[in-house]
């Protein structure tokens, strides 16, 4: 008969933005990923969907038809970011394993909507957390301002609204098994842009 060992990760997720600001990571958006309908601004810190079509050149990590966008970091530890998001349509606000199916036009290569990327999608009104095509309603904070909390080797990963507050949206506990990388989806005439934390 053989014996399986399971060792428990005990983990303390900071309490306080301070605490969470010794965590930010810089992040850049990576335009070899960027959706032809996506424009990359701010020194590759912003992203808009405003409809026109960019001249990218082919790159087999580019998405061909949802409109999304990687950033270039590959995170694995403990890491910590914001982002601020504006617009009318939906938004989302993911992390994702580097092998996640960029081509064709299935609902599987949306973030979150496939068993390697994991997303806040967001609107004026309805947030709502999504992994492998499920869905959980979140409260509908006040702030556009979204945190976002990643201990890759406890399998935590957590999105907060950041204002005078840190009010807790979603946290999902899980197994990583590879580098994320931080992504976004961007609805029409909506934009994102990455925060300086420093």
């Amino acid at each position: 008969k053989s014996s399986q060992s399971v060792k428990e990760v005990h983990t303390v997720e900071p309490r306080t933005r301070e605490d969470f600001l010794q965590y930010s990571c810089q992040l850049t958006l990576d335009p070899n990923t960027a959706h032809q309908h996506l424009r990359l601004s701010e020194g590759n810190r912003e992203v808009s969907n405003v409809r026109g079509k960019w001249s990218y050149p082919d790159h087999p990590e580019r998405f061909e038809y949802w409109a999304q966008v990687l950033c270039r970091e590959g995170l694995s530890g403990c890491c910590y970011w914001e982002v601020e998001w504006s617009g009318n349509d939906h938004i989302s606000i993911a992390v994702s394993y580097k092998e996640m199916s960029r081509k064709g036009r299935g609902n599987g290569r949306g973030l979150g909507c496939n068993d390697k990327s994991w997303g806040l999608r967001c609107s004026p009104f309805s947030y709502s957390f999504r992994h492998n095509n499920k869905c959980t309603e979140t409260p509908v904070p006040s702030s556009s301002r979204i945190g976002v909390y990643l201990d890759h080797r406890a399998g935590t990963l957590s999105f907060y609204s950041i204002s005078d507050t840190m009010t807790l949206l979603h946290r999902v506990q899980t197994t990583f098994t590879q580098p994320l990388y931080p992504g976004f989806r961007v609805g029409v005439r909506s934009s994102v842009k990455l925060c300086d934390l420093e």
